[in-house]
């Protein structure tokens, strides 16, 4: 795919950049991922840098997805992914998603400020209308923090997709439109100056 909607630069805030996620950066990603339990809802543990290589290489294998590592700008450190999806210049959208950072930088300003840098750069960059995020309605964390965001809860999406166990999940579907982007951006700004 190729346009300005498919090219991917870096993203660079006061707490986190967003980098291009590649092969090099497999066992930097192996050690952010340091508690199992951050894959329950996406993707088998990473255990190894073999394990990391492959999650790496089925996003960059995505021609629909653009795949980001998180950085925290205080250390150089990789602290975890995480994407554009469901790319449609068409139709001015996009999905942000498959989002997980390593214990140690959850609950401070990496995440909402990663969403914001996202964010701006759908929103005012590429004239995007509609954002979707995506997640299993049993996984409270997520909707938590999506909500958060400022997005609104759209409804779930029966059997939409399976589980690795091979259960199917049903998806809370949220959504934020241009027309909710300014408050969002006010408050993900206020978020991250505390």
């Amino acid at each position: 795919m190729t346009g300005p909607w498919f090219e991917q630069p870096t993203l660079t805030g006061e707490f986190v950049r967003l980098e291009p996620l590649t092969l090099a950066h497999a066992e930097d990603l192996y050690r952010a991922a340091d508690d199992p339990t951050l894959f329950h809802w996406t993707w088998r543990p990473i255990e190894s840098v073999s394990d990391a290589t492959e999650y790496i290489s089925h996003a960059l294998d995505d021609p629909q997805r653009l795949a980001y590592v998180q950085i925290d700008t205080a250390t150089g450190v990789v602290v975890g992914t995480t994407s554009y999806y469901q790319i449609d210049p068409l139709h001015q959208s996009l999905a942000i998603g498959y989002t997980w950072l390593s214990r140690s930088a959850q609950g401070g300003r990496i995440n909402p400020e990663a969403k914001l840098l996202l964010l701006r750069r759908a929103f005012e960059d590429l004239g995007a209308v509609r954002i979707e995020w995506q997640t299993d309605e049993l996984n409270a964390h997520s909707r938590g923090a999506i909500a958060k965001l400022g997005a609104e809860f759209e409804g779930l999406l029966r059997k939409h997709r399976r589980r690795q166990d091979g259960s199917w999940r049903n998806t809370a579907l949220f959504s934020m439109i241009d027309d909710d982007w300014p408050l969002a951006r006010a408050q993900l700004e206020a978020r991250i100056s505390e």
